[in-house]
Formats: structure tokens, C-alpha cells, sequence
């Protein structure tokens, strides 16, 4: 063990993406489809000899910047294994070109759920879990990540919250930077974090197979829901066969994605009272709350002007189509509701997709598998804009709550604000090259805040008519990849890559 430890952070990654592809491998052949089960179990092969290989090349390799090494090898992960995971893809799917497999991957890996593989019919049941496994994946990684190597750096969100500077969380020469000591922080909140993380996919897949769905799409739809990738083998929720109990139970496990503290505080005794003074869920859940109820009133407001009659039944079905889809944009995980269309037509509401692109730019909670601005971010340029206001009534006053509180509305807003703005700027850089190669403004836009939020659903749901990725030019999915690799990683984290302080010895 000692010795993976002090392997690089991208070795060991190669050889856990070569273990997964034993998983695949082996639904396959439990199915009888021998060619698939080859490829999977032929690549699984191939690449952990390739594991090997780096790792025998590079077990002499000491960093002089373990901080550093390990945020590069996190940007190296999102370049070098889509590519290693789109192998044996291609190879099973055999009727699609590398790009497309690529693109699936980077998707899935990213947690972005984007597919180009619009016919799920297309797709063998063995490839859409290898889909499905690698978002769960992504998504663990994702969550291992942001507390084990972005935390220290104050990156990733922490850096609203905290008194030192972006990227400089913990100084280079710090006992925790030590390449052993770094290893084993990543391994250890992995020990920690997995039986959390697979325990409650688990439990989610029991209540969709309870609720009616098979095994597979149940199994696929309970990690698409944990890693907020969005991922489905049936075209969504609906597909499976599933009602209203299957929707409860997603949107019940979709909380998680709010906030840390809904992971991380699991058997904790002080968890109610952590929960209750948890910034993050409270803005969450007063989003998930309050937008659905102005849908629901806007109808009633309307037919009570114009005498028309209202059925409570559609009413209740329209809002709880409204809180199921909010709350699933919010995320980023991008299931949509069965009565989601009932709530459309309920509250009149013609352009969804400006509604569900906004709440995936706000994003779910810091150090969580959601994406977009995040929540925290959020609340420090709400309490800083409070705060304003307050000023301009009582000018002399003095702001409370604590230091804490002191700085989230100071130094994080003004951080939370550069990252907003660093967003837009992504938004509308990824939106114009897109234009540049062929794309309308609507569909650039979708795609553009899709990518960058890792809510890929929104190019179904976005606009009346779902964007058909697998038509788009290649440039366009180059752009797209791009877009969710920058999405996942954040653009404060490429920034403190570019730093030339951060590369000096």
C-alpha cells in the first residue's frame, strides 16, 4: 500500500480506470454477449499493464511541490482518461467514430451527463451501465478531490470562507504537502467517503426496483442521481417505468447535493443542529421551496382573473412536478419530472430553458458532485448585497454576526464575485466560438451553459426542440469537451495553475 501511495496521483487513477472495466466485463458476459465482454475484459487488461508500466517509470519520481502535483494530475485526469475509457467504448459500440466515444466519456466523467447517443435503443444495456459507472465514478472523484486536495489550496468554493489567499490554503512546505502525507490524505478521505457514497447508491437503487424499475436502469439511475451526472439509459425517469414513489425517492437522495454538511455529518448527534445552520441547504431548499409556489400562484392569480375553473388534483401534480425539476436543475443533475409538462402548462410558463439555465448556474453546494456557481457563492453575494442595503438606511452601522460572517460578506464576496464574473466570461467565450462554427445563438448558449455547469440535460429540455449533439460539427464537441473539462474544475483552479508563484521552487 505504501508503495501506491507514493505512485502519482494520475498512475493510480489509470489503474482504478482499468479495474472499472472489469465491471462492464463481466455484466457482458453474465448476458452472453461474448464480443462485448472481450473488449472490456481485453482493455481492462491492456490498461493495467499500462498502470504498471507508468508506475515502474515513475516510482522514483519525487515532486518538489506536492500541492501543485497533485492539482495538475487532477487537471490530467480529466484530460488523459476519457481517452483510456473511450477505448473499449468504440470498440463495442463499432458504428460510431473515436470522437463520439470520447465525448460520451468526458461527459460521463465529468459528471456532465451530455450524450450524442440520442437512440438509447442504440445502446447495449452493458454500455449504458460502463456510462452510468463511470459519471458514479467521476463523480466520487469529484467529491474526493474537492475535500482532500482543493480544501487545503482554498479552492473549489472554500475560498469564500476562508482568510487566506486563493490557491495558498496550505504553504508548500507544510507537513500536510509531503508527498506521503498528501497520498495518504487522498486514500483516507476515500476510505472514509466510499461506504457513505455506495451505501446510499444502494439504498437509492432498492427504492427505484421497489418502485416498479428494473435492475439495471434502476442501478444506473441511483448513480446518476448521487454523482448528479444525470445519466439514463431510457431517456429519464419516465422511461423506466417508474411514477411518483421513484421520484420521491431521487429527489430525497438529490438533498445531498446542497450541501457538505449532508454527506459528510452521517451519524454525527450534532448533525440536526449543523444541518439547520447550514447556509447552503437553507438557500437550497428556499430556492427549491419558493420557485415552484410563484409558478403555482401565477396560475391561480391568472384564472381567478379570468373566472377560469382549477382542478387541485392538476394543481398538486403541477407542483410537484415544478419542486421535482427545480430541484433536479439545482444540482445539476437535470432529471426532469412526469409532470413537468403539466407544471409548464399549469403556470404558463412558454421559456423553460432560462428558468433551468439559471438554477444550473447557480449550482448545488461546495465539496459536493453538483456543479455551476455553487450555493455558497451564492449566499456571500446575497449577505454582502443585505448588507449594502443596510447601509444605505442606517450608514453608521455595524455589521454583526460574528467574524466569520464579517468575512463571507467582505473578502468572499468580492472572491464570489470574480468567480461569477470568470463564469459569465466562460459563458460567453464558449458561446461565440460555438457561433463560430456553425451554431445558432439559442443552441450555443444551452450548450455553452450546459457545459460549463455540468448540466448536460439542459440540451434536451433547454429549448422546444432537444439539440441533436451527435449532428453537431466536430468542432463544436471539441469546444463542448473543452467547456465541461473548465465546467468541472473551475476556472479559480486553471488560474492558480497559471500562476507563476504557484510553479516556483
Amino acid at each position: 500500500m505504501r508503495a501506491i501511495l507514493d505512485l502519482p496521483l494520475l498512475v493510480v487513477l489509470i489503474g482504478i480506470g482499468g479495474l472499472a472495466m472489469v465491471v462492464p466485463g463481466a455484466h457482458a458476459a453474465a448476458l452472453g454477449d461474448w464480443r462485448i465482454a472481450r473488449t472490456f475484459l481485453q482493455a481492462a487488461a491492456l490498461t493495467l499493464v499500462l498502470a504498471a508500466l507508468l508506475g515502474l517509470a515513475t516510482q522514483a519520481t519525487a515532486p518538489r511541490r506536492v500541492a501543485r502535483s497533485q492539482l495538475v494530475s487532477l487537471a490530467g485526469a480529466y484530460l488523459v482518461l476519457p481517452v483510456l475509457l473511450a477505448v473499449p467504448f468504440h470498440e463495442a459500440v463499432r458504428t460510431t467514430t473515436f470522437l463520439n466515444a470520447w465525448f460520451e466519456m468526458v461527459s460521463c466523467l465529468t459528471t456532465t451527463g451530455m450524450t450524442v447517443f440520442d437512440d438509447y435503443a442504440r445502446l447495449s444495456s452493458t454500455l449504458h451501465l460502463w456510462r452510468g459507472l463511470v459519471g458514479w465514478l467521476g463523480g466520487f472523484f469529484v467529491w474526493v478531490m474537492a475535500v482532500a486536495v482543493l480544501a487545503p489550496m482554498n479552492l473549489g468554493g472554500f475560498e469564500v470562507g476562508s482568510a487566506d489567499p486563493v490557491g495558498q490554503g496550505a504553504l508548500p512546505g507544510a507537513p500536510g504537502f509531503r508527498r506521503g502525507e498528501a497520498g495518504g490524505r487522498i486514500v483516507a478521505t476515500a476510505a472514509a467517503f466510499l461506504p457513505v457514497y455506495a451505501g446510499l447508491t444502494a439504498a437509492l437503487w432498492l427504492c427505484l426496483v421497489f418502485a416498479g424499475s428494473t435492475p439495471t436502469p434502476a442501478l444506473i439511475h441511483a448513480m446518476a442521481t448521487l454523482s448528479t451526472s444525470g445519466i439514463s439509459p431510457v431517456g429519464g425517469l419516465g422511461g423506466a417505468g417508474t411514477g411518483l414513489p421513484a421520484e420521491i425517492a431521487v429527489a430525497a437522495f438529490m438533498v445531498f447535493a446542497l450541501s457538505r454538511n449532508t454527506w459528510m455529518g452521517l451519524g454525527r448527534r450534532d448533525q440536526p443542529g449543523r444541518l439547520a445552520a447550514d447556509r447552503e441547504l437553507r438557500l437550497g431548499l428556499a430556492i427549491v421551496v419558493a420557485l415552484p409556489l410563484l409558478l403555482f400562484l401565477r396560475h391561480w392569480l391568472g384564472a381567478a382573473e379570468v373566472g377560469e375553473e382549477t382542478s387541485l388534483a392538476l394543481g398538486l401534480r403541477a407542483l410537484w412536478g415544478s419542486v421535482f425539476t427545480v430541484l433536479s436543475f439545482l444540482t445539476t443533475t437535470g432529471f426532469v419530472s412526469a409532470d413537468w409538462a403539466e407544471a409548464r402548462s399549469w403556470s404558463g410558463l412558454t421559456t423553460p430553458g432560462l428558468l433551468l439555465m439559471g438554477l444550473a448556474i447557480f449550482g448545488g453546494g461546495v465539496a459536493t458532485t453538483a456543479g455551476g456557481v455553487k450555493l455558497l457563492r451564492i449566499w456571500a453575494l446575497y449577505t454582502h448585497a443585505a448588507r449594502e442595503m443596510e447601509r444605505l438606511v442606517h450608514p453608521s452601522s455595524v455589521g454583526g454576526a460574528g467574524p466569520e460572517a464579517r468575512r463571507l460578506r467582505r473578502s468572499g464576496a468580492e472572491i464570489a464575485w470574480v468567480f461569477f464574473m470568470l463564469f459569465a466570461i466562460s459563458i460567453s467565450i464558449v458561446t461565440g466560438a460555438l457561433g463560430l462554427v456553425g451554431l445558432d445563438f439559442d443552441k450555443a448558449l444551452v450548450l455553452a451553459v450546459a457545459g460549463l455547469s455540468t448540466a448536460g440535460p439542459l440540451a434536451v429540455v433547454g429549448l422546444e426542440a432537444p439539440v441533436m449533439l451527435i449532428a453537431l460539427p466536430e468542432g463544436a464537441k471539441m469546444i463542448l469537451m473543452a467547456a465541461m473539462v473548465l465546467g468541472r474544475l473551475e476556472t479559480l483552479a486553471l488560474i492558480a495553475l497559471l500562476n507563476p508563484d504557484f510553479w516556483r521552487s
